[in-house]
């Protein structure tokens, strides 16, 4: 026979981190986006062939972008510090408290992620056992800190080329600290459809989680010799 059991997930702490970071983020990469009309120069392809720009002008018009400089700036400018001080803090509190622990990948993630993507696209049966995070989401949420660090570096060489010259020059040049700043913009549009898909497929309980701090586990209920019923 088996019983219900409340089992602790994430602490209140992260809970505040991920939950602030989300909309935070999403203004970020909307203003983002208003700022990049002003000079949309990137896409992909050769000499005079396009195969794909970012982003065609039926994207700009529909969702009203032309002409939204200064707005874009505004707040991408203040939710900026947000979006740092969030960060830091996030940091901060998983080294003090010990959680990166169960974050930071280990030398079998990388070939055990492999394992739980195949589950995930239901070509194998079983995953490797995990603690708190499999395999994939411990280097998922590693690479998000770092492009946030990124982000950060690139994004101050944009702003003050000048005054922060030697930043500029590690990230390549101004032209080069753009491109790089949009492409961890796009790195983090990939991250939340992947990650909505994921929580979406793990259900509720996995969404719980994240809102409420616990998740309910199904186990053999013992009888009084503590043998299995």
């Amino acid at each position: 026979m088996k019983t219900k059991r409340i089992v602790k997930k994430h602490p209140l702490a992260i809970r505040w981190f991920h939950w602030v970071n989300f909309p935070v983020l999403t203004i970020m990469i909307w203003s983002g986006v208003l700022i990049y009309w002003a000079n949309d120069v990137y896409r992909l392809g050769w000499g005079d062939k396009t195969i794909l720009k970012f982003f065609p002008d039926s994207f700009n018009k529909a969702l009203h972008i032309p002409f939204k400089l200064a707005e874009g700036m505004a707040f991408h400018f203040v939710f900026m510090w947000a979006f740092l001080l969030n960060g830091f803090f996030y940091v901060l509190y998983t080294v003090i408290s010990g959680e990166w622990r169960y974050l930071m990948p280990d030398k079998n993630s990388f070939g055990e992620a492999w394992q739980v993507i195949l589950h995930d696209l239901h070509i194998k049966k079983y995953t490797p056992p995990q603690l708190k995070y499999n395999a994939a989401q411990r280097i998922a949420y590693t690479s998000i800190i770092i492009m946030g660090f990124g982000s950060i570096i690139t994004g101050i060489a944009i702003y003050k080329p000048i005054q922060f010259g030697w930043l500029c020059a590690i990230c390549g040049g101004y032209e080069a600290a753009r491109i790089e700043h949009f492409i961890l913009m796009i790195g983090y549009v990939f991250f939340f459809v992947v990650h909505i898909i994921q929580v979406i497929l793990a259900g509720w309980n996995n969404f719980r989680g994240m809102v409420a701090g616990f998740d309910v586990e199904e186990v053999e209920k013992r009888n009084s010799t503590n043998e299995p019923v």
